[in-house]
């Protein structure tokens, strides 16, 4: 499981693990095991019988490790191999920002002295209008004594948000700490080797740029074309088959699919739709209903906007995504929240009111090093080493919603979901184990904005197949 530790303040998970056991693998038996057609057959894992969307399968991981997509050939026997994680993109040894020693975890818990820095704001600002000269005019004398506060409104409400939550983040992320060093599964700086992410950049690849251009592509008639496309064992997948459907691997084998001459694993029974927002209508038409929907929108912000990393939705297009007819009754809904408290407001105020949702939790990410400590500064002005999670329900029949609810847990108020986090921009760690008692077993779930796929879960974004490139993937043999 990729929950290591679970205690009352939330959960310690091994994001790294969790993919592992998705069941990557196959049997080569092949005279040219490397010619690999668009949708080439992977046979099943161990214990991949009906994967569970809250339940990844296992599977071992023995023999000498072999570059992604490499061909493994042993005369007259079948050759079992496993693609597994990259290991060194979970390789976060040290804190990208060292904290002060009294900010550490290892020291004791201190709260925010919030009223201190508006207090030291206010007095900078203060002595800035006593320093101007006596014969200066009364309109310069003005224009100096209203200098831009230190913090602007925004960094105020972050500071707000940040004093009222410290506490339970600190003690909890300490908690889970201990126990994980206590396993072993969180160990001492000493001995970690800090190696590159040399990540040939053919893996940047162009899966936003090729939505774009399937907009471009002869209109097809829907009464004519299939709401859903297959993957097969044996045949190869059309780009336009991946692009105007929802693609469904619907076996207990991962399969192999190419688009744009790279290879991309699909692990058992997932399905996806790659597009862009105005390209939803086939998740729609694949007239599914969802139990649990998790949902991590592009935020508009600086940074993104700077790096043209990837592009941004608006509030108002946020609204538009159609969650009330994706939703199945009593629906549970988790939306990843930048720090931002504007988002956080109009997520909680506006956008979950929209959609009939109403909100019930926020819960913490929280990012660790290997040796348990916060990957940047806990009180850091800049950037937080947590991110926000705002989980709320689909309001509707009341008699429906008391059916759906019996024999699960209430949501709590505030968890932590403590893990080292991967260093690939926006790789968010799985949900499935931690929300699996808030839900009944074998629902139907969908993420949207996905940039990587899950067993038992739909997955929807222009860059839902992001995180499946093989590249990112080391083949491992067992014979």
């Amino acid at each position: 499981m990729s929950v290591v530790h679970c205690v009352t303040e939330g959960w310690l998970v091994d994001h790294l693990s969790f993919i592992n056991r998705c069941g990557y693998e196959l049997w080569d038996s092949s005279a040219h095991p490397a010619a690999v057609t668009r949708s080439a057959a992977v046979t099943p894992a161990a214990d991949c019988h009906g994967t569970s969307a809250f339940a990844a399968t296992s599977s071992s991981s023995h023999g000498p490790p072999y570059g992604p997509g490499d061909a493994i050939e042993t005369e007259g026997k079948s050759t079992k191999m496993r693609y597994v994680f990259r290991e060194e993109f979970f390789d976060i040894s040290e804190p990208h920002i060292a904290a002060a020693p009294e900010e550490r975890l290892c020291q004791a818990c201190s709260e925010v002295a919030l009223t201190a820095i508006k207090a030291n704001s206010n007095r900078e600002e203060h002595q800035e209008g006593a320093k101007s000269d006596t014969g200066d005019s009364v309109a310069s004398a003005r224009k100096k004594r209203k200098r831009k506060c230190v913090f602007n409104q925004g960094e105020v409400d972050a500071l707000e948000y940040h004093s009222k939550i410290r506490k339970l983040i600190w003690e909890g992320t300490l908690h889970l700490v201990q126990e994980g060093l206590k396993s072993g599964f969180l160990r001492p700086t000493a001995g970690f080797s800090c190696r590159k992410n040399d990540v040939p950049g053919h893996i940047i690849c162009g899966l936003a740029e090729l939505c774009e251009m399937a907009k471009q592509f002869p209109a097809v008639n829907e009464s004519d074309h299939q709401a859903v496309h297959v993957l097969e064992d044996g045949t190869s997948s059309p780009e336009q088959d991946l692009l105007s459907c929802v693609t469904e691997n619907s076996s207990n084998h991962t399969k192999i699919i190419v688009l744009m001459g790279q290879k991309y694993l699909v692990p058992p029974k997932s399905s996806f739709l790659l597009s862009d927002i105005s390209c939803l209508q086939p998740l729609l038409n694949y007239k599914k209903k969802y139990d649990v929907i998790v949902i991590d929108p592009p935020w508009e912000n600086k940074s993104v906007k700077r790096s043209n990393r990837y592009c941004h939705l608006s509030p108002w297009q946020i609204k538009q995504i159609p969650v009330p007819a994706l939703a199945a009754p009593n629906c549970l809904v988790v939306t990843w929240v930048t720090n931002r408290q504007k988002h956080l407001h109009f997520l909680k105020d506006e956008l979950y009111p929209h959609w009939s949702v109403k909100t019930l939790a926020e819960w913490h990410w929280v990012k660790i090093t290997k040796a348990g400590e916060f990957v940047l500064p806990l009180d850091s002005l800049h950037k937080k080493p947590y991110e926000v999670l705002v989980l709320g329900r689909v309001q509707g029949d009341v008699k429906e919603t008391l059916r759906k609810s019996e024999g699960v847990l209430p949501i709590p108020e505030h968890k932590l979901i403590v893990s080292i986090p991967c260093s690939l921009h926006s790789h968010k760690p799985p949900l499935a184990a931690v929300l699996a008692e808030f839900v009944k077993p074998d629902v139907e779930c969908l993420e949207l904005f996905a940039r990587n796929l899950q067993p038992g879960w739909t997955s929807w974004g222009n860059e839902v197949l992001k995180f499946q490139h093989i590249d990112y993937f080391t083949l491992l043999q067992n014979e």
